[in-house]
């Protein structure tokens, strides 16, 4: 134990409405934050704009948590990954994991009178979105800055596209599936992350070569042989968003005569909409009526002990308790 320090640690998460009387105000939230909706003269009309998008969505919306069991299981799997985190550091220094979401409960102010309930020597910043983005982990840190005056030494983990537990978690997952289908070997990956406005892309934000450079990483530890394919999904307004879509990719496969896939949900740590409704119900149900008539989708990795092993190394390392790791990017 390094001089018994003792360490707070901060997972940065999106969030989601727990309940269905939480979306619309959890959607206003998100059609709030400056790094979603942005465009000249936006400052003025932001509010409006969300205040509207938010009413006008809701319902549909609501229906899709409606078909997932009512609500967003982000909070309760996130906070079980906090805990599972703290239990992994414990061994090495006396840690504290508190769970902060952007746009819903525990936020950003809650999460800061949890963390000052005790004592701690030095904070960590622990992003739970793996590739970089404006929209997320630059969101997410710039809404902890405007509310945390900073004690203690302060460290941000930026990103953990390449680490090899976050890498071999992911195979390891993508290997749990293909061993239960038959002539494995047939089933075309489609690895999904969420997507990004193409503007974000022209302002130089690193997300879309970040995903990239994990989808390369797993393939070459996976060693399939499988054909594969990269998409983006969750697309909301008319801008232009990175491409090409899940559904176009669906759509396309199909007239190539695929009829076996496996969707990876990429760049989700959590199961929530996006997966547990976007791709494992929408997507399902649009590809069987293309003809694609084995669709499976990986589990997101959620408290899987190889990315819980990651998550608390990336911790450490950033506190100087281990040796920096050679990159597994190429």
């Amino acid at each position: 134990m390094s001089d018994n320090k003792r360490i707070g640690v901060v997972v940065f998460q999106l969030g989601g409405p727990d309940t269905l009387e939480a979306v619309e105000p959890f959607l206003y939230n998100l059609f709030c934050d400056p790094d979603i909706i942005n465009f000249p003269g936006s400052f003025l009309a932001r509010k409006p704009l969300a205040k509207l998008i938010s009413t006008t969505r809701s319902k549909t919306v609501g229906k899709h948590y409606a078909e997932i069991g009512g609500g967003s299981p982000i909070r309760r799997l996130t906070e079980e990954q906090a805990v599972a985190v703290e239990a992994a550091l414990r061994p090495h220094v006396p840690a504290r994991v508190i769970v902060a979401m952007r746009y819903w409960h525990p936020n950003t102010q809650e999460a800061i009178a949890a963390l000052e309930s005790e004592p701690y020597d030095e904070l960590v910043l622990l992003p739970l979105y793996p590739q970089y983005s404006f929209a997320t982990t630059a969101s997410s840190l710039k809404e902890w800055n405007r509310q945390f005056k900073p004690r203690v030494p302060v460290r941000l983990i930026e990103n953990f596209y390449d680490h090899p537990d976050y890498i071999a978690a992911i195979v390891e997952r993508i290997d749990s599936v293909l061993s239960t289908v038959s002539d494995p070997s047939s089933v075309v990956l489609v690895f999904s992350a969420h997507g990004l406005p193409q503007v974000l892309v022209d302002k130089g934000d690193p997300y879309p070569k970040q995903i990239e450079a994990t989808v390369q990483l797993v393939r070459q530890l996976g060693a399939w042989t499988n054909p594969h394919v990269l998409c983006f999904q969750s697309k909301v307004g008319p801008q232009k968003w990175l491409q090409p879509s899940l559904t176009h990719t669906i759509e396309s496969l199909a007239r190539d005569g695929v009829r076996r896939v496996l969707v990876v949900p990429i760049s989700f740590l959590t199961e929530h909409i996006e997966t547990l409704h976007e791709i494992n119900i929408e997507a399902r149900e649009h590809a069987e009526t293309l003809g694609i008539h084995e669709f499976h989708t990986m589990p997101a990795l959620n408290d899987s002990p190889l990315l819980i092993r990651g998550l608390a190394d990336l911790v450490l390392r950033a506190v100087g308790m281990r040796a920096g790791v050679a990159s597994l990017a190429t």
